[in-house]
């Protein structure tokens, strides 16, 4: 199991703020949950690091190749389950808690929100890093890292 650091981001909308280079300047990968709203935020993160995301609500219709709904990936040592449209970890539906079940992640990454959230339900760590885009209503702006040490998911979230 190797040691990582990932750089974790959400509901970017099309902005891709100028601070998210230092932030993830150490990061080995980047995840983002959806909701990007246009390809040049992929681009720009991929001039940090190799970046994992999943197409959300204001993704659809546009023109992202190869960004899926749902994905799941290995990432230091341990499955990561993305998805943007989760909802409240503690009141899945049906279809979520099944497919969760199968996939049997250590972490699961979503957005949609704009609610940040770190909640550890029994051995899944969920992760919401917030909104990473432009400031909506009175949620603040943030994203986030999720740090792997020796097969452990650490989240930690960084306001913007």
């Amino acid at each position: 199991m190797s040691d990582c650091t990932i750089g974790v981001l959400s509901d970017t909308h099309g902005h891709f703020d100028p601070k998210i280079p230092e932030l993830f300047a150490a990061v080995n990968h980047v995840l983002h949950a959806g909701d990007i709203g246009d390809l040049r935020v992929l681009q720009q993160l991929e001039q940090i690091a190799p970046v994992c995301a999943v197409s959300g609500n204001v993704d659809e219709g546009n023109a992202l190749p190869g960004i899926e709904e749902e994905k799941t990936i290995q990432l230091g040592g341990l499955r990561i389950f993305m998805v943007h449209i989760l909802g409240d970890p503690r009141r899945l539906n049906r279809h979520l808690q099944g497919k969760i079940d199968r996939v049997q992640p250590d972490v699961v990454v979503f957005g949609h929100s704009h609610v940040p959230l770190i909640e550890k339900r029994g051995e899944i760590l969920y992760f919401n890093p917030g909104s990473a885009g432009p400031k909506r209503f009175s949620l603040p702006r943030s994203l986030g890292l999720l740090c792997i040490e020796r097969g452990e998911p650490r989240a930690e979230l960084i306001s913007l």
